[in-house]
């Protein structure tokens, strides 16, 4: 398993990276393109769809997404997609985990499929346009939920239960608890600040995503990085409730000891359109 894991990501490490820093955003929006394609037949798959119909809905993603594309949104401002698609993650996310695996079921087939689809061309547009913005700027993203989950994991593991009574989400992930999110926080809020030292010290021209809070206010970055920490964890949450509903350990075996595509960005879909609509919101 462990040897799985290495080859396929040193495999798609040697596909992003090129990708992600080639002198132009098209190579990597098109791989992200791929990618969300593939999440998008998982998610069908996931919600009993039949072969067809699954790939079905992996095209309807990737025709929403070339649409934005030749529309020009990866490189227009978007804020009120933004805002539109924040607030419904925000909404949505906590309903579905106060449902729970049981309640996911009980909605509309239909409805699950149309929500899912436009979650992930969401999650496609953001990355568009953070790759547009800056290479600096989509890291700092992307970095942010690795950190949160990595700080999260070690936190649970040496602090988990030992300040709080019951654990996260114990018919959903039995594994997390509160003092992993905490840990996770703390993570993130040292992660940033680190960045935008590091940004003064080389004087970048493409501020990451911590610098352009920052500079509205203090009061607006600590609070702007708990939230998108918090909804990292949801966005972990409620792929893990579609996997429990559906009695499946990994999305798919798309990406061999790594499971699929979705288990790879889950964290990744509400953040990535957060962050742009805060990012918008600093910059005005």
């Amino acid at each position: 398993m462990l040897k799985q894991r290495v080859i396929t990501a040193v495999v798609l490490l040697a596909i992003l990276l090129p990708a992600l820093f080639w002198r132009t955003p098209q190579p990597f929006i098109a791989l992200a393109l791929v990618l969300i394609a593939a999440a998008a037949w998982e998610f069908a798959t996931l919600n009993n769809c039949r072969p067809v119909a699954a790939v079905s809905v992996g095209g309807l993603c990737v025709a929403l997404c070339g649409v934005a594309w030749a529309l020009g949104w990866t490189e227009r401002e978007l804020p009120w997609v933004w805002l539109v698609g924040g607030i419904g993650w925000a909404l949505a996310g906590p309903l579905l985990l106060r449902v729970g695996v049981e309640g996911w079921p009980r909605v509309p087939r239909r409805l699950r499929l149309a929500a899912g689809v436009l979650a992930l061309w969401l999650a496609w547009l953001a990355v568009a346009q953070a790759r547009t913005v800056g290479v600096n700027f989509l890291l700092s993203v992307l970095v942010l939920v690795w950190v949160a989950d990595i700080g999260a994991y070690f936190a649970g593991r040496a602090f988990g239960l030992k300040f709080t009574k019951g654990k996260l989400a114990p018919s959903i992930s039995p594994g997390k608890s509160w003092e992993g999110v905490w840990g996770g926080a703390l993570g993130v809020v040292i992660l940033a600040l680190a960045w935008i030292a590091a940004d003064r010290y080389s004087g970048t021209f493409v501020p990451s995503l911590y610098s352009r809070l920052a500079h509205t206010g203090w009061w607006f970055l600590l609070p702007s990085l708990l939230f998108l920490t918090g909804m990292s964890v949801v966005g972990d949450l409620v792929e893990s409730l579609v996997k429990r509903s559906a009695g499946a350990k990994d999305s798919s075996q798309l990406l061999p000891g790594h499971g699929g595509v979705l288990d790879r960005i889950d964290a990744l879909l509400p953040t990535l359109p957060l962050a742009m609509l805060l990012a918008s919101l600093a910059n005005r």
